[in-house]
Order: C-alpha cells, then structure tokens, then sequence
C-alpha cells in the first residue's frame, strides 16, 4: 500500500531510496516517472501514485524521456543482459539446443549470436554451447545413476543427437565411457 505523503516527499525529494517502489504519474502531461527523475517536479495536486510502471501505463500514462521508468530498480532492464542470459538459461534447460542451434536461441531472444556468446562469456563464463553440453552430461549422469535405461535411450533423454555424440562427449568428460560408469554404480556386491 502506498502512502500519499511519503511518496510525495520522496517524489520532491528525489529520494534514490525510493527508486522502484512507486511511480508517479503526471495529470496534467500524462506522463509517468521514477522518484528520482532530474525534470522539475509537478505540484502535488497533480500527481497520481502508482505501484508499477504497468499500473501507470494502464491509468494511461506514458513514460518519461528523461528518467526512462523501464529503467527501474527491479525491472528487467535495470538487471540489462543478465536478464538475457536468465532467460537463454531457462530456455537451454527447457532444450533449446538440443533441437536447434545458438542462433535461434539467439533470435528467440532478440539479440545475434554472437552478443549471446559475448553475454554468456561476460555472466557465465562459457558459450550457450557449452552450458548445453554440460546440463546434457549431467542428465545423462543422472540417468545412468538412477535407471537401468538402454544406452540409445539416456542419450535420447539426455538431449543428445545421436549415441556415437552421446558417448564421445560424456567419455571425454568423465573419461570412462557410460558403460563404465553404469558397471560401477550397479556392480553386484
């Protein structure tokens, strides 16, 4: 619940503290800002408080030039590319690439391939690719631990193309091929 006079004296204040927590809208422009925009504040009478920045736009309010409101504290611009890379996360656990490649995740995400490798280098440390691959291992690790699936099968499941990659990548990994892991998980004993 927002308080009028705190927002108020926030707003004229132009208190960082405050920043993302409410939106002011502008009657008499029908404009909408942040507590903290540089522009001369309206007078009190004018102002409307809003909880969200889509709570002002649905009152009918556009936002400000000057303090860009899609810029707040909390919104997903303020996060800038982690929130690109949080959303190709999600997406690449989802499967996106293991039934396409970086760039229609890349296009998915509305940014080229290559920004999407700078910006998981940049977050994650490794490309798109490689984080696929790896959450692929521990799939199939997962599998060959927990099941007694064929081998064509934990590929499958694991989101590889095909057994031969299947094999290759997970005995370059743990450098025993999945039969040997398998062997020592359900040795009789």
């Amino acid at each position: 619940m927002l308080d009028h006079n705190e927002c108020e004296r926030a707003r004229v204040r132009r208190d960082r503290r405050y920043d993302g927590r409410f939106f002011s809208g502008v009657r008499t422009t029908r404009i909408y800002c942040r507590p903290v925009c540089p522009v001369r504040p309206a007078q009190g009478k004018n102002v409307e408080f809003y909880a969200t920045a889509a709570a002002a736009e649905a009152a009918g309010f556009r936002p400000c030039l000057r303090c860009r409101p899609e810029t707040a504290p909390f919104s997903p611009a303020w996060q800038g590319s982690r929130t690109t890379v949080h959303r190709a996360m999600r997406l690449i656990r989802g499967g996106a690439l293991d039934r396409a490649g970086v760039e229609e995740l890349a296009a998915r995400l509305g940014v080229g391939a290559r920004h999407l490798d700078r910006l998981f280098q940049r977050h994650i440390g490794a490309t798109p690719l490689q984080v696929a691959r790896t959450l692929r291992v521990q799939r199939a690790k997962r599998l060959l631990d927990q099941t007694r699936l064929a081998m064509p099968d934990v590929a499958a499941r694991a989101g590889f193309a095909s057994l031969r990659r299947f094999n290759a990548v997970f005995a370059e990994v743990y450098k025993r091929t999945p039969s040997e892991i398998r062997r020592l998980r359900f040795k009789p004993v």
